[in-house]
């Protein structure tokens, strides 16, 4: 028996992919019920090793791989090829050492059948300052790219930012090199051609994400900012793609695609945090359809 969802549940499940919907439920066992191939992203941020006992009942370091892959086995089966699948995990402090186990994740995660393409920078710009006795406090986190194939959607240019102050003095007065495809000091097989950047105002992003953590915790206990989840939707789906959260607590992937006019599914183990997602994006349908009619 599958625990959490009924027999029936998977059988309406595999007759359509259900879309803008939360189910209630282990995504382990929610998963089963979908088709190949269905979903064009997954963004998601799973509880850490040991972290939220409470809620989730935490899992140990040493077990953490071994509890993750069989979901990771689910996203990969209902991933479709050109589709990203975008994992934010931190490591664990055990014994004053950072534990292994995101690196031994990715490892198994490549035998598993995953390219590990990208790693993305999440910098909390507004942390709050801090120490231990052998380290500083945490300003960052991982969001590790995987790929089934390496022909997957990216829309680059979604996500451009301000050019810079940079611009204003290096593009004034340019060299002859400058103006050419100027090939690396090193002969890295790197060039650059400066003069491409005149009269642009924007530019591409590094992988390098400078985010604000969330001032209040939306009832869960580590919910991420909302425009987390909106920058990779932006960069790898299209309007009306499927976006994916498969712990999605209390349901800001879920909120950002509904905004950015992406269909999504939310599968939660916990039911209160359900509700709060139910409740958020209810609230967000009934300000749109208030605007529409007046």
């Amino acid at each position: 028996m599958l625990n959490a969802v009924s027999q029936q549940t998977v059988s309406i499940i595999k007759m359509k992919v259900p879309q803008n919907t939360i189910i209630c439920g282990d995504c382990e066992d929610i998963l089963r019920g979908f088709p190949d191939n269905c979903i064009d992203l997954i963004v998601t941020s799973p509880p850490y090793a040991e972290a939220r006992k409470n809620v989730y009942g935490g899992v140990s370091p040493g077990k953490y791989v071994e509890w993750f892959l069989p979901k990771a086995n689910q996203f990969l089966r209902v991933l479709k090829p050109d589709g990203t699948f975008i994992l934010n995990i931190k490591e664990k402090v055990v014994g004053c050492q950072r534990h292994t186990y995101v690196i031994e994740l990715i490892l198994e995660m490549k035998k598993q059948g995953w390219l590990w393409t990208e790693e993305f920078v999440w910098h909390k710009k507004n942390c709050y300052p801090g120490k231990w006795p052998n380290r500083f406090r945490d300003a960052w986190e991982r969001c590790l790219q995987f790929n089934k194939t390496k022909d997957f959607k990216m829309f680059q240019d979604e996500v451009m930012v301000p050019v810079g102050d940079w611009a204003k003095t290096r593009l004034r007065n340019l060299s002859d090199t400058d103006k050419i495809r100027d090939e690396s000091r090193v002969k890295s097989g790197f060039g650059k051609n400066i003069s491409n950047w005149l009269g642009r105002d924007k530019a591409y992003p590094t992988n390098v994400l400078h985010l604000a953590t969330e001032c209040a915790n939306r009832n869960h206990s580590a919910t991420f900012p909302i425009s987390l989840p909106e920058w990779f939707i932006k960069l790898f789906t299209e309007k009306h793609d499927i976006v994916l959260d498969p712990f999605m607590g209390s349901g800001t992937t879920a909120l950002a695609a509904k905004l950015l006019e992406r269909a999504y599914i939310g599968v939660e183990i916990n039911k209160e945090y359900c509700e709060i997602a139910r409740n958020k994006l209810g609230e967000i349908a009934a300000q749109r359809s208030f605007k529409w009619k007046n």
